[in-house]
């Protein structure tokens, strides 16, 4: 699989905006900080206020290896990793794809899919991509990257032909894309929306209306394209990068039902972790 479709993947559920320090967790005498990079403003996963699920999970993390938590905040562009592990601005970065190649990654901790959301009022909701009728409903899916590249549900859309009234959403606006997809499914603006599944959850909870949201199989055109990802931390390929990956490992052996307590809070969907390699 290309790093690049990696990257693009990486965008929806990772970091961004300017940089700044905060502090948090006390950390034991002589410890080095833990310096994570985060987005400010984007809720489920991360939030100046720490109210998202992965400042959540530093906290739990910082704590357990008794160490400082400081927030680097950096844009969710291109070149990310560069701007962030590259650069010296922080020591980890939370919530990568577990084969990313740009950065020596953690155990996953969990493992997410993107999702089908329909509204649960509706008679006959789309049923996924073998529905007769996916040529002619409004369906909402993610695009990602400076060029617009659609996820992989975009991309099974277009095998299928059904491209007429997809309708997608960028990185770029006011709220996450996945925030704004449910929005719009909510008014009546979509029949259905294809999206990551940690927004997804999360989103479709805060819904107007009540959501439906279920497992998306990918059809059998896409080939070895994945729709679910095992997530995990990212750290510096240098030694003091494995040495924390290594620290970090073990913590999250110890805390993994409290990670699973958080995410569920957050009502992020999971897939079992056992033989998980991407």
């Amino acid at each position: 699989m290309s790093s690049r479709f990696l990257e693009h993947v990486f965008a929806l559920a990772l970091v961004g905006a300017a940089f700044a320090l905060v502090f948090g967790s006390p950390a034991a005498s002589g410890a080095e900080p833990l310096r994570v990079c985060a987005d400010p403003d984007n809720l489920p996963y991360s939030r100046r206020d720490g109210s998202g699920f992965e400042n959540r999970i530093a906290e739990l993390l910082a704590g357990e290896l008794h160490r400082e938590l400081r927030y680097a905040w950096q844009p969710q562009r291109r070149g990310l990793v560069r701007k962030t592990l590259g650069s010296g601005e922080c020591d980890l970065l939370l919530g990568v794809p577990a084969g990313l190649d740009r950065l020596a990654a953690s155990a996953p901790y969990y493992r997410s899919s993107y999702v089908l959301v329909t509204r649960q009022a509706d008679a006959r909701p789309l049923a996924g991509f073998d529905d007769p009728r996916l040529k002619e409903l409004r369906i909402g899916v993610q695009l990602v990257g400076d060029d617009l590249a659609a996820t992989p549900p975009g991309h099974a859309l277009a095998l299928r032909g059904a491209v007429e009234h997809v309708v997608g959403f960028t990185v770029d606006g006011e709220g996450p894309a996945g925030e704004r997809m449910i929005a719009a499914l909510s008014r009546g603006e979509l029949d259905a929306a294809m999206v990551w599944g940690p927004q997804a959850g999360w989103f479709a909870a805060q819904a107007a209306v009540p959501m439906r949201v279920l497992p998306l199989a990918p059809p059998r055109e896409l080939g070895s394209v994945p729709f679910d990802y095992a997530i995990a931390l990212g750290v510096r390929r240098d030694p003091s990068g494995e040495a924390l990956r290594r620290e970090l490992d073990q913590a999250l052996s110890r805390r993994q039902a409290d990670i699973d307590a958080i995410l569920a809070r957050y009502e992020v969907p999971r897939w079992p972790l056992q033989g998980a390699t991407r």
